[in-house]
């Protein structure tokens, strides 16, 4: 069993959560509660793993997460 990180945001123009797992393509999801979102990431994480024939050791480790300034 290995446990994946997944980046979650909230879309105000669609009213849905969109969920991403770094370093594994494809595996995108969205959903309308985040209970759902979740079910839905780990069938589409299973199914990029399953269809890519991704060995867990070769993912990308999830490090963390940024913010950056800019003016605009």
């Amino acid at each position: 069993m290995k446990i994946f990180t997944a980046y979650v945001e909230w879309d105000p123009e669609t009213n849905l959560y969109v969920g991403t797992v770094p370093g594994v393509a494809g595996a995108h999801t969205q959903a309308g509660s985040l209970d759902e979102l979740r079910d839905n990431l780990k069938e589409v994480l299973e199914l990029c793993l399953e269809e890519h024939g991704r060995k867990i050791e070769d993912i990308p480790h999830f490090v963390g997460i940024q913010q950056i300034e800019v003016s605009i």
